[in-house]
């Protein structure tokens, strides 16, 4: 098999460990692509604000995929690059939709600079960044590049379904979550058109990309890229599509996987 020329990896159950840590070897295997001159990009749902600690871990240079797609982020400069918004009227227009036909349903926003929510969302325990509350049409703005739907009693699953049920195509539904939490990008959006994009620029097509992923979030880049790994831990419909399964994110696997993809030396496979 030819080596691949972009590596673009999920973070959460997939490069990280499930504590969030990045470990030694995996540092090892990020700094040895790079001094190889093999482009990572980072593919995740956070947004950019759940970054700030992982850059210098992860790689502090080059471009990250936030938010699902949403975002490309310029690690080097700590920038916005570029941004693919939920236009208002759509945001307003699939809020009313849920509303009635999914009650219960409490909603937020993510934007360029932060995010915020209606007053009932709860607040996720690794989110420590202030966000402004208010009524939904208050609160939305022209920057919003995912809305997240929340809701207390239905199984995450059921509502990813209901809510996909009801949106229909005016916008991307996904969902990567424990619970009942569904993530709304805008229409054609998701970490493989974006990732797709940056390819172009770097002059690559998918059959030199090989991706990595556990959640249904990293669904479509795992069907856009030549090569594709789910993790041994991944989410059973990622096992399906996948080509590839590779050991567990707390085993490094992502860090197994191009170890032997690349033939990298024995000091990074062992790590002082």
């Amino acid at each position: 098999m030819t080596a691949p020329r972009l590596v673009a990896t999920d973070l959460d159950g997939t490069l990280l460990h499930s504590d969030g840590t990045v470990t030694a070897r995996t540092r090892a295997v990020l700094a040895e692509l790079d001094a190889r001159g093999v482009p990572v990009v980072f593919t995740t749902g956070r947004p950019v604000r759940w970054m700030e600690d992982l850059w210098e871990a992860v790689g502090g240079h080059g471009l990250a995929i936030c938010s699902n797609g949403g975002i490309v982020y310029d690690v080097a400069q700590r920038r916005v690059r570029d941004f693919r918004p939920v236009p208002r009227e759509v945001g307003i227009a699939i809020a009313e939709l849920l509303r009635e036909a999914i009650p219960g349903t409490t909603l937020a926003i993510e934007h360029t600079g932060g995010w915020a929510s209606e007053a009932d969302f709860p607040r996720h325990p690794d989110d420590r960044v202030e966000r402004f509350q208010g009524d939904y049409a208050e609160i939305y703005r022209e920057d919003v590049v995912k809305i997240l739907a929340v809701h207390r009693d239905l199984d995450p699953e059921e509502f990813w379904r209901q809510v996909e049920a009801v949106v229909g195509d005016q916008v991307v539904t996904t969902w990567s979550s424990s619970y009942a939490l569904v993530e709304i990008s805008a229409a054609g959006v998701t970490k493989a058109t974006t990732l797709a994009t940056i390819a172009a620029e770097m002059g690559l097509g998918p059959e030199a990309v090989v991706a990595f992923g556990d959640m249904p979030n990293d669904l479509p880049m795992l069907e856009w890229a030549g090569t594709s790994y789910a993790m041994a831990n991944a989410h059973q419909s990622v096992r399906d599509l996948a080509d590839h399964l590779a050991p567990s994110n707390d085993d490094d696997g992502v860090a197994e996987v191009l170890t032997d993809l690349f033939a990298l030396p024995s000091r990074v496979r062992n790590p002082s």
